[in-house]
């Protein structure tokens, strides 16, 4: 709610200011409302785009995982690096037993990126031989509109 300074004037300008008040109020929180609401709807698309791709991960579908990450990530990382790197760094964890997510964060500017659409999700994540595991999914709006995958950390 934003307070309104009046400067000393007469009374009927104070009173007409106090009368449009709410009003004012209401016309600026309406935009920020829909900010708001379509910020949680991109941060729930970015999500789930990337709790999909980790289920790709946990089938061990490494193949359909690459796929279905950004233009960005395949043009950084070669299918062959891909696909000789991931298992083993799933391998250690065992099969995946429990995922919940933490947090999630809409952002348009990326460190080293250029300026986008750009989702990071955080999940903690239980596996049969490591319990506790915080799983980091980066995602951007890719060039078709589409979430995708653009980096994965788990730690």
């Amino acid at each position: 709610m934003h307070l309104l300074k009046l400067a000393p004037a007469a009374l009927c300008l104070a009173a007409s200011a106090l009368l449009y008040t709410p009003l004012a109020s209401a016309q600026a929180a309406a935009p920020a409302a829909t900010a708001d609401k379509e910020q949680a709807a991109k941060e729930a698309d970015g999500q789930l785009a990337a709790a999909g791709w980790l289920m790709m991960l946990d089938q061990q579908n490494w193949g359909g995982a690459y796929e279905a990450a950004s233009q960005s990530f395949r043009n950084l990382v070669q299918i062959g690096q891909w696909m000789d790197s991931i298992p083993g760094v799933r391998a250690p964890f065992g099969a995946f037993e429990n995922r919940t997510l933490a947090r999630v964060v809409y952002k348009t500017t990326m460190p080293g990126r250029p300026d986008g659409e750009y989702v990071t999700s955080i999940f903690n994540t239980d596996f049969a031989n490591k319990k506790g595991v915080e799983e980091i999914v980066a995602t951007v709006r890719d060039t078709d509109g589409k979430w995708r995958v653009m980096g994965y950390a788990p730690r």
